[in-house]
């Protein structure tokens, strides 16, 4: 029987790699590989492995979806071991329930492995907890954008839910992000973090409060890919008491600051 395997590649930092994903990696002879995808990850794969780039980047020009799609049927039909290699983990906002969904519709097996999404990774390279039982007892991951305008998020339901929010594909909505959480009660002074490049060499971040992350975005000159977390999580940060210690006052919220790894 035919068979493909979607593989989550992690953050980026290879060593984040599940040993089933290296394993997968290893077998394959055809690997379909997106632009988030660290290639260093490549340095598992076996050398007469076919690569094909099929990179999906929000706002970019991006190889369609419905190709990606054929591509994996045709390769899978000719009886080559196919792994499609996503950024982070397949299933979350990796578009791997729709991937899933076509190929087992067409009488294919449909192998997933998990992977470490970079909504994870991202806050715990700063020293962020997603959860504490003083701030917050939950998260929510939610995509900056919705597919179509009736799907966009409710920003002012998620203020409203008192969770940790871990934003996906966000930098360049900020703005409207910004406007829909404070319209929701959101406080300006809310703690928010930026971490752009999670796990890998390059990776940067920002420590920011709600009120000022447009301005404080653009002023870091931090952009995509990133994870924007929003919440009073964010004050576990490695960096956050040395900005409160340098506030004015002591109930003041700290100011924009920006780090590098």
């Amino acid at each position: 029987m035919s068979s493909v395997t979607l593989v989550g590649a992690g953050p980026g930092d290879p060593e984040l790699l599940t040993l089933k994903a290296v394993r997968a990696i290893e077998r394959a002879d055809v690997i379909l590989i997106d632009d988030l995808v660290n290639p260093e990850i490549l340095g598992f794969a076996p050398s007469g492995a076919r690569v094909i780039q099929v990179g999906k980047r929000g706002g970019c020009a991006s190889t369609p979806q419905e190709f990606i799609e054929r591509l994996m049927i045709a390769e899978a039909r000719a009886g080559h071991r196919v792994v499609r290699l996503k950024g982070g983990d397949p299933y979350l906002f990796g578009r791997g329930g729709e991937e899933r969904a076509s190929l087992r519709a067409h009488g294919i097996k449909v192998d997933v492995i998990p992977g470490i999404s970079s909504g994870l990774a991202a806050p715990t390279s700063i020293g962020v907890p997603l959860t504490h039982r003083a701030w917050s007892q939950g998260a929510t991951f939610v995509t900056g954008h919705g597919k179509d305008a009736a799907s966009e998020p409710n920003w002012p339901a998620l203020a409203q839910s008192g969770l940790t929010l871990v934003i996906y594909m966000g930098v360049a909505r900020v703005d409207a992000i910004q406007a829909g959480l404070m319209a929701g009660g959101a406080a300006a002074s809310t703690p928010v973090a930026v971490v752009q490049s999670a796990t890998r060499d390059n990776q940067r971040q920002l420590l920011t409060t709600l009120g000022q992350l447009p301005q404080a975005l653009r002023d870091s000159g931090l952009g995509s890919p990133s994870i924007i977390v929003v919440g009073d999580v964010v004050r576990c940060a490695d960096a956050w008491q040395e900005l409160a210690d340098q506030a004015d006052q002591a109930d003041q919220a700290p100011r924009t600051a920006n780090a590098h790894r």
